[in-house]
């Protein structure tokens, strides 16, 4: 991950997000948490290398990852990458995050979400993917019904269609070039791209 940041990343960890990043070797500018996760060792040394550290209390109404996507809109920062934040052994907050990252509150952000081997994007008006033919593409309404949905590079292509939530009618699409775009008028989709399958 990190030869891959853009020269001037803010590195900004989401509590125990701090532990990846520096099993990744990346340094932090920002943790942002209630600590009850991330190592204190880690901490301590994210603080003594120049980390800002934005404490939170336990009891409060956004989780970790909320407060870091609250913290970078506030700076100003776009495009945002987030790498983990799965809530490996939580479903809730697994469900609680994709819901997030397709707040129309963080379009601003660009968000792209590498979780579980796959890219998950909100398409606020239009998204392009890059891949290989034959990777997986899932398009799902968030929110209420995504209207005007265009596709381009994909298997089955969508011609100013209507998904609503609750509907799997765009689940396992497939690539079928190196890029698709995903264009939608009214309503916001999220894309799952999952690397074609072995």
């Amino acid at each position: 991950v990190g030869p891959l940041l853009p020269a001037g990343a803010l590195v900004v960890a989401a509590d125990s997000g701090l532990d990846l990043a520096r099993a990744l070797g990346v340094p932090v500018d920002l943790v942002v948490g209630d600590f009850d996760s991330a190592d204190p060792a880690g901490l301590a040394a994210a603080a003594d290398a120049g980390a800002v550290l934005e404490r939170h209390p336990v009891d409060k109404d956004a989780t970790d990852l909320e407060l870091a996507l609250e913290a970078v809109l506030r700076l100003g920062r776009s495009p945002v990458t987030i790498v983990g934040g799965a809530g490996w052994d939580r479903l809730d907050h697994l469900v609680a995050n994709v819901l997030l990252v397709a707040a129309p509150r963080y379009a601003p952000l660009r968000l792209r979400w590498w979780v579980k081997g796959a890219e998950v994007s909100p398409v606020h008006g239009r998204l392009d993917l890059a891949g290989a033919p034959g990777d997986l593409v899932t398009l799902l309404a968030v929110g209420g019904p995504a209207t005007g949905v265009t596709t381009t590079g994909l298997r089955w292509p969508l011609l100013g269609e209507t998904l609503t939530p609750g509907s799997t009618r765009g689940v396992s699409n497939q690539l079928v070039a190196a890029t698709a775009t995903v264009a939608v008028s009214t309503g916001v989709l999220v894309a799952i791209h999952t690397g074609r399958q072995p």
